[in-house]
């Protein structure tokens, strides 16, 4: 997976947020997608090889296996990265399509510097507001709900040192031993308290914007009585 689009991506997005969103992306990038990258990937390998079960029943083993780990957590999260960076877009779709429109006019005789246009940060007001908001939610949603699945699918987030299957073909109750469980699960509960971090920040970012926006309305109305 090419990580460094993505990075180019938010990287436009994040010229336009508030403190808060440069705090969310840069632990995003720093402790979530390097981490799984760099470290993550490595500790988990290939898992379902290392994968050892008591008995030489064919197919017994990847049934197993596939009973306890549906999913990889490894490609699981790649998900969770995916969906939590996908609601960023619609800010820079929106951002785009602004600059468009300002070139547009430019086109049809309204004077607009167009180098100070592409650097021009834009400010989280109006139709901006509304994008920019919902993207959050959304952020806010998809990390609620992957640590959901990640406790339903794997019952939990330690992973166990060893789980008993009987499931079609095995012969019997088999004992199957899971490598590195110790390791596995302190990346696991790295990994989801960092995506608990993440969305503490979003929270505190939707409330920010929430309280700034009604401030100013309160304000505005205050100054017409």
């Amino acid at each position: 997976m090419d990580w460094g689009t993505l990075q180019g991506v938010l990287g436009g997005v994040n010229k336009h947020s508030t403190s808060i969103g440069k705090i969310w992306l840069t632990v995003l990038f720093i402790f979530r997608i390097m981490i799984l990258v760099v470290a993550a990937e490595r500790v988990w390998g290939d898992e379902q090889q290392d994968f050892v079960c008591n008995t030489l029943q064919p197919g017994c083993r990847n049934v197993c296996y596939d009973h306890f780990f549906p999913i990889s957590h490894i490609r699981l999260w790649a998900l969770q990265l995916i969906f939590v960076s996908t609601p960023a877009l619609l800010v820079a779709m929106h951002v785009a399509y602004t600059r468009h429109e300002k070139k547009r006019r430019f086109r049809n005789g309204e004077k607009i510097d167009i180098e100070e246009l592409k650097n021009q940060r834009l400010h989280i007001r109006g139709p901006l507001w509304w994008t920019y908001t919902s993207s959050i939610f959304f952020r806010i949603i998809f990390e609620a709900v992957f640590m959901y699945v990640f406790y339903y699918m794997y019952d939990g987030f330690q992973m166990p040192r060893l789980v008993k299957c009987d499931a079609w073909p095995c012969p019997n109750t088999v004992d199957c031993f899971v490598s590195r469980p110790t390791e596995k699960t302190t990346f696991t509960i790295f990994m989801l308290a960092v995506s608990g971090i993440c969305m503490m920040l979003n929270l505190a970012e939707f409330c920010y914007l929430v309280i700034k926006v009604c401030t100013k309305e309160s304000g505005k109305a205050t100054v017409l009585k």
